[in-house]
């Protein structure tokens, strides 16, 4: 008689990436389709330079979730975020969401009041994600066109539309 497979995973737990990180994210981000794929190398930059406003999501010992993002340099209320990539072994369970939350909950976030992520029109999981992040946070979501597929892309891409959030004051405020 074999052992019961348990029902259930671990719990989800959140934390800073490092750089020995980036190639199990490269490879997530590779598995999560249609992600464009950055370099490995591009990856494990995120993962050194940018830590502190990138979120890895592990459970069970391997990263099931991954967010890179940078507060933007000429302007420190905004934090953009670049990628979201949710392993299907854990889809379904608001992780998305819930790592945005986690990012602008840290300390390194506390003066930012917006968020930008550019996404195209056919992208219905990505509009899903920020859709739902706004309205968890009470904050109002904006589009405007941004990367023109002919202009920006030469015909390569499809247009990319910046998404922008305003963060109420209970998401920027601390705790006392």
């Amino acid at each position: 008689m074999q052992p019961a497979k348990p029902s259930s995973r671990g719990p989800i737990s959140f934390r800073q990436p490092v750089r020995g990180d980036g190639e199990a994210i490269w490879n997530l981000v590779a598995d999560c389709a249609p992600l464009d794929r950055n370099s490995m190398y591009c990856n494990l930059l995120q993962c050194d330079h940018f830590a502190d406003t990138c979120v890895v999501a592990e459970q069970d010992g391997q990263i099931v979730g991954w967010i890179s993002g940078y507060i933007v340099p000429d302007d420190p209320e905004t934090l953009f975020v670049w990628q979201v990539a949710v392993s299907s072994a854990a889809r379904g369970q608001g992780l998305g969401r819930r790592m945005l939350r986690h990012i602008v909950d840290r300390e390194v976030c506390a003066d930012v009041s917006r968020m930008q992520t550019t996404i195209t029109r056919d992208n219905d999981a990505s509009w899903g994600l920020f859709r739902a992040f706004a309205n968890s946070i009470g904050g109002r979501l904006s589009d405007e066109l941004h990367f023109c597929r002919e202009r920006h892309f030469g015909g390569a891409h499809d247009s990319e539309h910046m998404v922008t959030i305003t963060l109420d004051n209970a998401v920027t405020a601390k705790a006392a």
